[in-house]
């Protein structure tokens, strides 16, 4: 991929409209699916969380503070949009709310209240993000205002007839106004105290949470929708740990904060911008699977405008990409592939002949590969092994001193490459600016076209394939792949 060509095709994609409110649905989405953070195999199972919230609503209805909830019904298989991480459980809305109730609507004049007055809250005051004190009318004197249905800090306050758009919009109130009354198209969930209440206002605007409500509003208007507490508390919730629900919160304010920057200025400063990044291309790396892979691809891809808008930027996605080819994650694996453990008996077969030929030397025994070594799960078929059991590995030679001996270069015949020809490559050597005599070759070796060359000085891994016959000092190690093989293109990826 050419990067000055994507760059200039992004800078007419950088203009699409609702890219900013695209990215915060991505980020919700990922948010409740469990990959914005890790899991903590140390964390409290949702399934005990459940038992505690149980207990907390069966106190309550003894007490009587609240009413025996209607049966909600098991949540079918179709109605789970996704796979949920281990440790998690679906359940209803309504098995983590103790109670709901909705406002009251007089008739109002006039809007806004006056100081010292009570007022009603309008529908408008409730969207995803954001409560508004001031959509509110007066309560006129003649009518006696009701407390309890007085807005408190901390509720949880949910629209419940609004557009299409913002039916069963939600919010969690910070600091309330006083004498402002709910209205009876907004409902307050009375949330368990065993739940994180802002991420469950999370779940609750995500993007299924929306087409669960779109599916199952009524009104004869298309502009004006309605949904009934059932459909409300009939939601299906995912339902981490108590303490992921918490890091999730977190990780989610960080990055709204992002896109609040990437709204108002129309560009993250570097910082955020790569924290944007970095965030949104590891749920790439996080994938299990192709099938995985490719579901997270479809989302990340739409926000190429956004996301890709610099050099570094498109850097970070060709580490993904790398990172993702030599973990088996970019194609499905194909069983009737043959496995790479009879690979590696035909290696170990071809350098067996090449060392009673003497054409190479036996090889150092090596150490096992322990589990610690190991940076990832393989998928079936593939093996762990090291460069010397795949082909022929070793150190580069210079070996006369000094180095820069005029005999060593007079006449210049055979080419030399040293790490900083490596290291500028970008995958293939194709310059050199010395060249050995054949003085120069003798305390040398000449290594063949396609081996692949890794930097162990100066520019520590650097790597490139030859693309012709050369010498190279011993800051350079070259790796030649067995026969078996063919070509060094795929351990280039992996360095």
């Amino acid at each position: 991929m050419d990067k000055r060509m994507l760059l200039s095709n992004l800078d007419l994609l950088a203009t699409a409209p609702g890219g900013v409110a695209r990215l915060r649905e991505l980020i919700l989405t990922l948010a409740v699916q469990g990959k914005l953070v890790p899991q903590d195999p140390e964390d409290e199972p949702a399934g005990e969380l459940l038992k505690k919230i149980r207990a907390e609503k069966d106190r309550l209805m003894a007490e009587g503070k609240i009413k025996r909830d209607k049966p909600l019904g098991e949540i079918a298989e179709e109605e789970k949009p996704f796979e949920l991480p281990v440790g998690w459980e679906w359940v209803r809305l309504g098995a983590v709310v103790n109670a709901s109730e909705a406002g009251w609507s007089p008739t109002c004049i006039g809007s806004p209240r006056r100081p010292g007055h009570w007022g009603v809250l309008k529908v408008s005051a409730v969207s995803w993000g954001r409560f508004d004190p001031t959509a509110n009318k007066e309560l006129p004197s003649e009518l006696a205002p009701k407390p309890e249905y007085e807005v408190q800090h901390g509720d949880f306050l949910l629209s419940r007839a609004n557009t299409a758009e913002l039916v069963a919009r939600s919010v969690v109130v910070g600091v309330a106004e006083s004498q402002l009354m709910l209205s009876d198209k907004i409902i307050r969930l009375a949330v368990s105290s065993r739940m994180n209440r802002a991420f469950l206002n999370m779940v609750n605007n995500a993007s299924y949470s929306r087409e669960h409500y779109a599916a199952n509003a009524s009104g004869t208007s298309s502009s004006m929708k309605n949904v009934s507490r059932e459909v409300v508390l009939g939601l299906a919730v995912p339902l981490p740990p108590l303490a992921e629900q918490s890091r999730i919160v977190t990780r989610v304010e960080e990055l709204m904060r992002l896109c609040d920057a990437l709204e108002a200025k129309g560009r993250l400063e570097a910082a955020q911008h790569a924290q944007l990044v970095s965030t949104l291309l590891g749920t790439l790396t996080a994938s299990a699977t192709p099938d995985e892979l490719a579901d997270h691809w479809q989302r990340v891809a739409q926000h190429f405008d956004l996301l890709l808008d610099r050099p570094a930027a498109i850097d970070a996605l060709e580490q993904t990409l790398l990172q993702l080819a030599v973990r088996g994650l970019l194609v499905p694996q194909d069983p009737q592939d043959q496995p790479a453990s009879v690979l590696l008996k035909k290696i170990r077969t071809e350098k067996d002949r090449l060392i009673v030929d003497g054409k190479i030397k036996r090889d150092k025994p090596l150490s096992p590969i322990t589990d610690e070594e190991k940076p990832f799960e393989l998928p079936q078929g593939w093996e762990w092994a090291r460069f010397p059991e795949l082909g022929q590995f070793g150190r580069g030679k210079s070996k006369h001193r000094p180095r820069n001996d005029p005999a060593l270069f007079n006449p210049p015949i055979h080419p030399v490459v040293q790490t900083g020809e490596v290291a500028r490559a970008k995958g293939v050597i194709q310059e050199y600016h010395s060249k050995y005599s054949d003085v120069g070759l003798a305390q040398s070796r000449l290594w063949p076209k396609g081996t692949l060359c890794i930097t162990i000085a100066a520019n520590i891994a650097d790597a490139a394939v030859l693309g012709f016959d050369a010498c190279f000092p011993d800051s350079v190690v070259g790796f030649i792949p067995a026969n078996a093989i063919g070509h060094a293109s795929y351990f280039l990826a992996f360095m």
